[in-house]
This record gives C-alpha cells, structure tokens and sequence, in this order.
C-alpha cells in the first residue's frame, strides 16, 4: 500500500493536477478569507463551510486520473495479471488523495494563524468544522475513485464523479421536492391530508439521514456528534469495496 501511496503522491507534482487542484482551492481559500478580513469579520467555520461546497470540482480533478492514468501508462495490467493485494492499491491511492487534501488544507491553517494573531478567536467550532472537512472530504474521494475504476476515460470519470457528489449536495433540495411531489400524489389518491403529509414527511426524512451536509451541520457549533462521523467513514468504506470489487471483476476477466 505505501508503494502505491508513494507513487500516486508523486505523480501529483509530476504532472499538472496536483497544482491545478493546489490553486483552485489556494485562489477560493483566499479569496473567502480576504473577503471577511475586509468586512472586518473574519470566520474560519463559515470559510470551511464554504470550501465544502467547491468537493464537487476538486475531487473529480484529483481522482479522475487514479485508474485511467495506470491504463495509459500500462501498469494497470500488472495489477490484474500479478497476486497483488487490490484493496491495497485501492487504499494507497485513497491517501494519496487525502493526502493532497492536507497539504492544499495548509493555506486554512495559515489564515487560521493570523486570525488568532490578530486578536481573533479559533475555538471549537473551527476546529468542529476542520474535522468535518476531512471526514467528507474522505466520502468524496472515495465516489471520485469508484467513479475512475469504472471509467476508462478521464474526462468520463470526472463528469460522473462530479454528477454524483452534486446530487449528494442537493439531497437537501431534492428532500424538499420528494416530499412535496409525494405529498401531491398520495393526497391525489387517498384525498387524505394526514396520510398525505406523514408520506411527505417520511420520503423527506429518509433522504435527509443521508445528507452528510445536514448531518455534520451542528460541529460548526462545538457539538460533536460519532455517529456523523462514523456515517461519512461508513459511506467511504462502502464505496471503496465497490471500487475494489471493480478491480476484481477486471482481474477475473483478464485471466
């Protein structure tokens, strides 16, 4: 795994996405925190909040090109036709993304520094939010990847990875529209409006528990919740066994 890890580390700043990514997040960390320093207000949290809104352009950048890179460069073979460990590869390539997500993330501990240097406070709710990030963050690159192991081309895999972290960030949105839709249609049907509304209010609570967004709302106040936690890993862990059972189904199929 710390081969793999290594080499896709590496091959960040061995070609232009790395400092594609670095830049982008670079550019909207600055422009955030630069924003609220001129307001003469400034809020890691909200900051944080806001870069959580740009995983769906920066995670399909950093992992459209795990698999479709090995393809092009013809080590993809050797994983199938050798008795390596794929969830190892699949793991090193993980947190060797993860890994680009800390060092971009150094440009918020460095306005972090300067806001407690300038008489600001960086309190629980900052660092509520820090976690947050990292956790989701580790969600994300986790669907980034299913989506490259799927794909063979690069720009495929981008676009899928980029539709389905939109609609994990529209899931809020989307409850609303379920609700109402299937309030409409049981009413329609039963001219109930209890049994109407409970279908609304149960279409929007099932699709609520799986918004992460909601979900981790409350660490921006200091309330630190496991189980939030434990549901972004779970979602990770869930779609990196797809990724690797992906790269089994191709190992089968090239024997």
């Amino acid at each position: 795994m710390y081969a793999i890890f290594k080499r896709d580390f590496l091959q960040y700043f061995r070609s232009p996405v790395g400092y594609v990514a670095i830049a982008i997040f670079s550019f909207l960390a600055g422009f955030i925190f630069y924003s609220q320093y001129a307001n003469g207000s400034v809020s890691i949290s909200s900051e944080v909040i806001s870069l959580r809104s740009f995983f769906v352009v920066i995670v399909p950048i950093i992992t459209m090109a795990s698999f479709a890179e090995d393809k092009k460069r013809g080590t993809e073979v050797l994983y199938y036709t050798t008795p390596v460990d794929l969830f190892s590869v699949v793991a090193g390539k993980f947190c060797a993304a993860l890994a680009l997500f800390a060092v971009m993330f150094i440009n918020v501990f460095v306005q972090m520094i300067v806001t407690v240097s300038n008489g600001g406070m960086v309190g629980v709710g900052e660092w509520g939010s820090v976690i947050v990030f990292f956790f989701m963050a580790a969600m994300f690159i986790s669907v980034g990847l299913l989506a490259s192991a799927l794909n063979d081309n690069q720009i495929v895999s981008a676009i899928v990875a980029f539709v389905s972290i939109l609609l994990f960030q529209l899931l809020s949105t989307i409850s609303s529209y379920a609700k109402s839709a299937l309030n409409a249609v049981v009413f329609l049907v039963s001219q109930d409006n209890d049994a109407a509304n409970k279908a609304g209010e149960g279409i929007a609570d099932v699709i609520n528990w799986l918004d992460p967004f909601a979900r981790t709302s409350d660490f921006r106040s200091g309330v630190f919740s496991v189980s939030s936690l434990v549901f972004c890993l779970s979602i990770a862990a869930i779609f990196l066994y797809l990724t690797y059972r992906v790269l089994e189904k191709k190992r089968w199929s090239q024997a």
